[in-house]
Formats: C-alpha cells, structure tokens, sequence
C-alpha cells in the first residue's frame, strides 16, 4: 500500500477541502490523429491537417518515425480557434513528418531521475518538483516532458527500466519532512549538498490544471500542512483553456490563502506568443484600444484578470524559443510587454532542451540569445526582467552574453565567446554563479556543439559527471513507508 493510500489529511486540511467546489469541463479537446484520418470531426476542423499530410503521417504510423509514438497528438476547441488565425499556433500543436527524423536525444533530459529520492519527485536546489498528472489540455510538439506525456521507459540511475510515476501525497509529505529534519538537525544546512530546507514545491507534470480543484486542493492542504513555504503551479492552460480559471478555482485559491497565509503561491504561465492571448481581427492583425494598447482576448483577459487582480497570487510566464514558432525578436517583444501591463512578471526564456527529436524544435543557442537580447531593445526595465536559461545536465544555466570580437590577449576568441554562468547547480548549492567561457559556434544548439572550444570552465559544464546513488542520509521510499 503506498504513503498516499494512508494519507489522513488534518483537520485543517479536511475543513479546508469541504468547501472546494469542482466543476466539470468541457474542453472539447480532440485526441489523437486518428479521428482526423477517419473524418469523424467537422468539417472546420477536418481542415487542419490536408489529406496529403495525413497520408504521410498515417504512413508513418507502427514506424520508428511514428509522431504520436513520440509525442501524442492533442487539442482543445479553444486552440484550435486561435490556431485558425496563427501559423505559429498552428505549428505549436501541429504534427509534422519532420518531427520524427532525427530521433537523438536523452530518454531523460538532465539526468531528472537521479534527483529523484521519491516516486514523482525531483529535489533540485531548495526546490521540488512533482510530477501530478502526465497529460495536459493540448500537447505541445516540442514539449520538454514529451517521456512522460508519451508514458515511455526510461532507465534509471540503478540500471531498472520503468515508466515515471506520479508523485503520491503521502510519500511526498513523508519525504519533506524527514529531509528537512535532516537540515534542522545540522543547524540549517544540509551535511552534504549544503542547502537549506526543502521549502518551494511546483506542481507540475503534465499541467496540475487538468486536474479537478479538489484534487489539487489536497495537494496545497497536504504541503501546507507539511510546512512548504511557497507553491507554484506550471500550466499552460491559460492559453489552451483560459476558461479553467472560473471563480470555482478562484474561490478555492482564496480559501487557500484565508487558511494558510504564510504560504505564498505562484501560477508559473507558458505563453509562448502573443497570439495565444491577444485579440486579432479576421486578417490576423492585433486589435488596439483607444489608448493604442493591445486588446487581449476575452477569455485570457478573464482568467489573468481573475489571477493578478488577488495581489498574493504571483503570475510570471516562461517560454523555450522554438523554431518556427517564436524565434522572433518583434513577437517576443510583443509578449514581454503585454504581459508586464496586465501585471505578470517576464520569468525565463529557455533554449530548448535535448530531448528526442530536439534537432527539429531547437533554436541555436546564440541565435536564441541574440533574439531575447534584440527583442527586449525598446522595454524598459521592468518589462525585461526575463533572461535566456539552459539546462544542462549540472544545473540551471544562464546564456550570459555573445561577444562579437575578440578578447585582448586571450588566443580563440577571435570570432568573439559565449558567456554562460550555473545559476542553479542541481548538486550542491555552492556552485552558483561559476562561469564557462567558449568559442562561438553559431551552429551548436546543445553544449555538445562547444565540445572542442571550452576556453575557461570553472563551472565545469564540460567535465560533467553524473552522481552517484543517492546518499544515506536521504531517505528511500522503503524508509519513509516504515517511518510512516
């Protein structure tokens, strides 16, 4: 019987989920390619595919080239709407042939498991990160998590071949608890990583906001509970399903706050264009106030309205650059811009990660970094709060700077360096802010590309290992179950 199995919420918990209200959705999302390929949709949304592509992608289909064995095909009404005015919506959910022809990449992007003591659970930095549900309202092509949206096997770091399983509240609790007694026993740091308490949790999957209110009320009443300072909560569902945020959800989020107000929350948005979330006439041009602002669609307006408007409910968005979809100086602008209006905070923009089939979604790394940097000339300060990430295997990194030139004195730099500084090392927290400096190679979309041009790299980016079984003194899932 697992921890979650057992887990009695306390009496807090209980009165707090009596009062949660959980409405069903209807989302109309449309799943898989298949009712396309039998023409059991309408005839508007028969269109999105041509016959022509849906000959080659049912080709493809059994093959190693199948797309939806890579990446299931997903929908909702509303994204298909916004898609029906946008090429880069359209892209961002599309499947394409071309998805499927390089298939190199990591089976677990950053070695994820490895920081996984619990089922569910990644303990990076101060931060856990669970895995809630494994699906979202509409997939998108690119997705980070696509091992897990497509329920793969992966290997893990004692060599057994499984699934990644979702996080259960019980075992979740159980852990928290224990590693953090671990860091009060030993005067506020942990004795081996150095850390301080495991105090920040993101739900995350998948998109926790598939999920019913109550379900994800017994995940806020349980880390409440438990002692987690903050909360956040990555979801896209803003764009694909802005009608989520009712004032059922609202309500819930209030009574929340009203019961644990020294917990602070934070919805961790991914918009990845403006299109998702702005208003466009029938010719696909943005629709202005009469102040020249832009408008934004009335059901995004709602949900971030509804959202911003409590104070205590941080919203900050965070977006890969993607190919074909917005590896775009002005569209990028557009966004950081709109979003800081309206009260939501420009958090990260990611180059995109080595998951399978990356090849045909990422972005160069410096071209990544030169479309952040052109496209936040023009804000202001506080709209261009947001910086370029990439995670490598070791941590959290910045792309600090491109140079163009040389560095004085320093043989290689001749066609100028790329800057990248650890600001999150996943091992061990005294790592942060150690740089790695390398030649450009304007082709490199992963740290593979520097390979052979590291010129100083304190970071130790390029002389990566990975960890060793996890330590003793965290607890196995065995240990918290006796413990229990």
């Amino acid at each position: 019987m697992s921890n979650s199995e057992k887990y009695v919420p306390s009496a807090r918990e209980q009165a707090f989920l009596d009062q949660v209200e959980s409405p069903r959705y209807e989302r109309m999302s449309i799943n898989g390619l298949k009712p396309f390929i039998e023409g059991r949709v309408s005839d508007e949304v028969q269109d999105f595919y041509s016959n022509d592509e849906l000959d080659v992608l049912s080709q493809l289909q059994g093959t190693e080239r199948d797309v939806e064995a890579r990446m299931p095909v997903k929908m909702t009404r509303h994204y298909f709407d916004l898609a029906q005015k946008s090429r880069p919506i359209r892209d961002l959910v599309k499947a394409t042939p071309e998805e499927t022809e390089n298939l190199v990449g990591s089976e677990d992007p950053g070695h994820q498991m490895d920081y996984s003591p619990v089922e569910g659970l990644l303990h990076k930095y101060e931060m856990g990160l669970m895995y809630v549900v494994s699906t979202c309202s509409a997939h998108c092509r690119f997705c980070y998590r696509e091992e897990l949206i497509s329920r793969k096997e992966i290997e893990r770091q004692d060599g057994t071949v499984a699934k990644k399983g979702m996080a259960q509240v019980g075992d979740v609790t159980d852990y928290m608890r224990h590693h953090n007694k671990i860091v009060a026993d030993n005067g506020g740091r942990h004795p081996e990583t150095g850390r301080e308490k495991l105090r920040e949790i993101l739900l995350s999957g998948g998109d926790p906001m598939v999920l019913s209110n109550a379900k994800i009320a017994i995940w806020l009443g349980a880390l409440a509970e438990a002692g987690v300072e903050a909360i956040r909560i990555g979801t896209k569902e803003m764009a694909f399903f802005p009608d989520r945020f009712d004032d059922t959800f609202l309500s819930m989020m209030d009574l929340f706050h009203e019961t644990w107000p020294h917990v602070s929350v934070r919805m961790m948005i991914h918009f990845n264009h403006p299109d998702e979330f702005l208003l466009m006439d029938d010719d696909g041009n943005y629709v202005e106030e009469d102040t020249g602002v832009l408008k934004w669609q009335p059901a995004a307006q709602r949900a971030m309205e509804g959202v911003v408007s409590r104070g205590w409910l941080r919203v900050e968005n965070q977006s890969p650059i993607i190919r074909g979809v917005n590896n775009d100086p002005d569209a990028l602008r557009i966004m950081q811009r709109a979003l800081k209006r309206v009260g939501a905070e420009n958090h990260y923009f990611f180059c995109g990660r080595d998951i399978i089939a990356h090849k045909a979604f990422n972005v160069p790394i410096e071209e990544a970094w030169r479309i952040l940097n052109e496209s936040q000339k023009g804000l202001s300060g506080v709209e261009a709060h947001a910086r370029l990430s990439i995670t490598h295997y070791k941590g959290k990194t910045e792309v600090v700077a491109v140079t163009e030139g040389p560095i004085p004195g320093v043989e290689g730099t001749e066609d100028g360096v790329v800057i990248f500084k650890l600001i999150r090392s996943a091992a061990g927290a005294e790592e942060r802010g150690k740089i790695c400096i390398v030649r450009r190679n304007p082709d490199a979309i992963w740290f593979d590309g520097y390979d052979d041009r590291v010129i100083v790299d304190e970071a130790g980016l390029f002389n990566y290992g990975r960890l060793e079984a996890p330590s003793s003194l965290e607890p196995s899932v065995h240990e918290l179950e006796d413990a229990h």
